[in-house]
C-alpha cells in the first residue's frame, strides 16, 4: 500500500494572497494526514507558492475577481480523486482531537451523509476568545458550491450535514495593522455590495435556515435604532468575548466599529453616485519609459 492510499480520503482546498506568515504552519498542520493539498493563489507577491511547492501541493494562480468565485473556480479547475474535499484557510488550524474526529466521521458516514460542520474558535492578538462559529467545511466531491458574492461567501452543501464536536481555531491576522486592512478590505466589499443592490449569500428569511436568518438580519440590522450599542453588547456578552479581559473587550469594540465603516462607506457612495472601490497600493515594477535609479545610485 502506498503512502497516499493510507492517508485519509480527503483533498483540502485552499485560497491565497500573501499569506506567507500563516501557510507554512498550516501546511505543517495537515500534509502526511490527508491526500492532497490544492491551492488557487490570486497572484501573491510574498513566498506563498515557494512554501506551498516545497509542501508539494497543487498550486495555479489566477487574478482575483470575488471570493465566491476563486472558491468556485477551484472546485471546477482541480481533478479531484478524492470522496471527501475541505475547505481551509491558511489561517486555520486543525486540532488533533478534530482530525482524528473527521477521519472517524468519514470513515463512517453513510450515503446519506452529504457533509460536515464544526465549532470555529477565534484568537485575537495572541489570545483565544470564546467566540465558537459553527462552519460547514467538508463536503462529499461534488456535492456543493460556494455563493457567489464579493466577500463572506458560505458554504451550500447538497444534502445532510452532520455536526462534529471539536473546534478548529482561528489565529486570525498576525498584528492589529493587518487586521485593520484586512477588515477595511472586507467591509469595502460589503458596502459595495450594499450600494450596488447585490444579492446576499442566500434570501433572508426569519424563520429559514440558519444561513437564512443571517441573511436576514443583514439587511434589516441597518434601519434598527440604536443598532451599534446592540451589536457592541452582542460583540461582548452575547459571543463572550467579555470573558478573555482586555483583549476580548478590545476585538468587541474593534469589530463593532468595523461594521460602522460600511455604513459610512455607503454613505459616501451615495453621495458621490458611483461605488468607490480600493486606490491601488503597493509597489510595482520598473517602469522602462523612465530611468530607475536602485539603491546604489
Amino acid at each position: 500500500m502506498t503512502r497516499s492510499e493510507e492517508m485519509l480520503d480527503l483533498s483540502i482546498v485552499m485560497i491565497s494572497l500573501n499569506e506567507a506568515h500563516h501557510l507554512r504552519a498550516a501546511l505543517e498542520d495537515i500534509c502526511g494526514w490527508c491526500r492532497k493539498v490544492y491551492l488557487v493563489d490570486s497572484l501573491s507577491s510574498d513566498s506563498t507558492i515557494d512554501i506551498a511547492l516545497e509542501y508539494g501541493v497543487e498550486v495555479v494562480q489566477r487574478p482575483f475577481r470575488n471570493f465566491g468565485d476563486q472558491w468556485n473556480f477551484a472546485l471546477s479547475h482541480f481533478e479531484f480523486d478524492t470522496n471527501w474535499i475541505m475547505k481551509l484557510d491558511p489561517d486555520e488550524r486543525l486540532t488533533g482531537e478534530l482530525k482524528a474526529e473527521i477521519s472517524r466521521a468519514i470513515s463512517q458516514a453513510n450515503s446519506g451523509v452529504a457533509g460536515f460542520r464544526f465549532p470555529r474558535l477565534l484568537s485575537f492578538m495572541g489570545r483565544p476568545l470564546p467566540t465558537a462559529q459553527s462552519i460547514e467545511r467538508i463536503w462529499r466531491t461534488g456535492k456543493a458550491r460556494f455563493s457567489d458574492v464579493r466577500v463572506n461567501e458560505h458554504l451550500i452543501i447538497d444534502g445532510h450535514v452532520e455536526t462534529l464536536q471539536h473546534y478548529m481555531h482561528h489565529l486570525d491576522s498576525p498584528n492589529l495593522h493587518h487586521w485593520y486592512a484586512k477588515q477595511n478590505k472586507y467591509f469595502t466589499a460589503e458596502a459595495i455590495m450594499q450600494f450596488e443592490g447585490e444579492s446576499l449569500a442566500t434570501t433572508g428569511r426569519i424563520f429559514g435556515t440558519a444561513l437564512e436568518r443571517r441573511m436576514w438580519l443583514k439587511k434589516v440590522f441597518w434601519k434598527v435604532p440604536f443598532r451599534y450599542f446592540i451589536l457592541h453588547m452582542y460583540h461582548l456578552f452575547g459571543t463572550g468575548a467579555w470573558r478573555a479581559g482586555r483583549e476580548g473587550r478590545i476585538w468587541a469594540k474593534m469589530r463593532t466599529e468595523a461594521y460602522r465603516s460600511q455604513e459610512f462607506k455607503v454613505f459616501e457612495m451615495r453621495k458621490m453616485g458611483v461605488a468607490l472601490h480600493p486606490i491601488a497600493e503597493g509597489k510595482g515594477d520598473p517602469d522602462r519609459r523612465v530611468p530607475y535609479v536602485g539603491n546604489n545610485g
